[in-house]
């Protein structure tokens, strides 16, 4: 029976493979590729440079590709043609770098790839976020420059990529947002007004509660996610939110969350709450609903504290959505869980 206002996290899988934090979670030939992260958040560990898989239907763990010489934390990856988990940026145990590696899922190895024309590429960049627009451009948003680089802004860019010649270039868009890191990034429709379409919203990863549009685009011109169509978990988020066990109340000040698009709603779940010094992991679930405009907030708490998770992933496939990894409620102890939402409302 689900609880915390009719829905629970369900555990599915448990490995010791799992067990870390500030990781990468994508959908790869039908399996969850969790890539790099960290065992420990202490400043001095390093990052892990392992790929392992999940396969949702066999409900096993294995390693696919052992430590290599890309290590990464605090990086993002997206996925190219259902082959390639393209990896852009993060933490390499020293600095943050802003460079383009991708594991070749067919080959089972590791691919380095080069910068191409007109590379206006960012100092470096961990705690961003990366929306694949289409098979060969990726918005990119977040902290960048060099350790002693800390921004009122953050730039925008759009990365250019290519897997078959392994090139990339940034390119700085006009545009700026507030400076955040270990934010969110939704993909979504947007509606009313003049113009209908898409757009990016960025929120969280500094200490407010106002969302930044990152880009917008008119039908065509990109190509959303197609595995955020989930017929059956759509209608079981319209459920809950129709109920009356959540309020009307927008995420403020979290950082190291996770997000998901599901639809015409994105799913955020955990983090850290800024304005708190002590018990500052939380585990609510905050769904983002599109559907009218405005668009509505509706946030669910949770009464366990066994379910908070800092630095996890969130990865949608075949109609469920998975919760992968993370620190727990003391920030420092990793989970080697992989957990289902259900939603009983």
């Amino acid at each position: 029976m689900a609880v915390g206002g009719g829905w629970e996290w369900k555990p599915v899988v448990c490995s010791d493979l799992l067990a870390r934090g500030f990781h990468s979670c994508n959908v790869v030939k039908g399996k969850l590729l969790i890539f790099g992260g960290l065992k420990s958040p202490e400043t001095q560990a390093l990052p892990l440079g392992d790929v392992v898989a999940f396969d949702p239907v066999l409900q096993t763990v294995r390693t696919i590709a052992p430590e290599c010489g890309f290590r990464r934390s605090h990086h993002e990856a997206v996925t190219l043609a259902d082959r390639w988990l393209c990896v852009v940026g993060g933490w390499d145990g020293s600095r943050r770098v802003s460079n383009v590696c991708s594991f070749d899922a067919e080959q089972g190895q590791w691919e380095r790839w080069t910068e191409g024309p007109s590379n206006e590429s960012p100092v470096g960049l961990s705690s961003h976020t990366c929306t694949q627009l289409t098979d060969h451009e990726v918005r990119v948003v977040g902290r960048e420059g060099g350790l002693r680089t800390q921004r009122r802004y953050a730039s925008i860019f759009t990365l250019h990529v290519n897997p078959n010649s392994k090139t990339y270039w940034y390119k700085e868009e006009e545009s700026r947002t507030a400076s955040r890191a270990g934010h969110s990034a939704m993909l979504l429709p947007s509606r009313g007004g003049k113009t209908s379409g898409y757009q990016l919203l960025v929120f969280g990863g500094r200490d407010s509660a106002d969302l930044d549009v990152a880009g917008r685009w008119g039908h065509g011109k990109i190509h959303p996610d197609a595995s955020a169509h989930a017929p059956g978990l759509t209608e079981q988020l319209s459920r809950l939110v129709s109920t009356e066990k959540g309020s009307w109340k927008a995420p403020k000040g979290l950082r190291h969350q996770s997000c998901t698009v599901v639809g015409p709603f994105a799913v955020i779940f955990g983090g850290e709450t800024l304005a708190h010094s002590r018990d500052a992991v939380c585990n609510d679930l905050y769904v983002y609903d599109t559907r009218s405009s405005p668009a509505n907030w509706f946030h669910f708490p949770c009464a366990n504290p066994a379910q908070k998770r800092i630095g996890h992933r969130t990865c949608l496939w075949n109609d469920k959505l998975y919760r992968v990894a993370g620190f727990g409620a003391d920030g420092k102890t990793p989970s080697p869980e992989i957990c289902t939402l259900e939603i009983s409302a």
